[in-house]
């Protein structure tokens, strides 16, 4: 009887356990973000010397299931001859493909404005990314932007950077 009752209450103080990790690991929506990246910056105007710089750029957004998310991006700073980044702005939905629990590839689109000493110029942007988790809420990411895409002019960015998750 004695045997009985101690492999009940291990089996039930097992399966607490068990229950408790798993809910622990459960990801309620919606869930905001926030970070903050490097931003590897390039300006490319025809028939003009290309101008490139490192910025800082904030994000900040709302995930609303495994797959979608809306998000923007702030920047700025960084300067090359004539061309300083003075901000960019721009609000994105964001596609996500989760490779594994701890591993995502996105895709990003949606508009940006770019201002910058020479001129400002906005448009329909676009890009890509991967994010892993080195702790449950933070994150690090990398993502390739084309915020500018006009005739005569690209603005492009690399960046590098932590997310924290609420």
């Amino acid at each position: 009887m004695k045997r009985i009752t101690l492999a009940a209450a291990t089996a039930a103080i097992l399966t607490a356990g068990a229950a408790t990790t798993a809910q622990a690991q459960q990801t309620f929506y919606p869930q905001p973000h926030i970070g903050g990246d490097a931003m590897f910056w390039n300006l490319d105007r025809d028939n003009r010397q290309d101008r490139d710089s490192v910025g800082l750029r904030l994000n900040g957004g709302m995930q609303f299931n495994d797959y979608f998310a809306v998000e923007g991006h702030l920047a700025s700073g960084g300067s090359d001859g004539p061309a300083e980044l003075d901000y960019l702005v721009g609000a994105y939905a964001k596609g996500i493909l989760p490779v594994a629990p701890e591993f995502r590839i996105y895709g990003l689109a949606g508009f940006t404005e770019v201002d910058y000493d020479i001129d400002r110029e906005s448009g329909f942007s676009y890009g890509a990314g991967a994010e892993f988790d080195v702790a449950p809420n933070l994150a690090v990411g990398a993502d390739y932007m084309r915020y500018l895409d006009k005739s005569d002019t690209t603005f492009d960015a690399a960046s590098v950077g932590v997310r924290y998750r609420f």
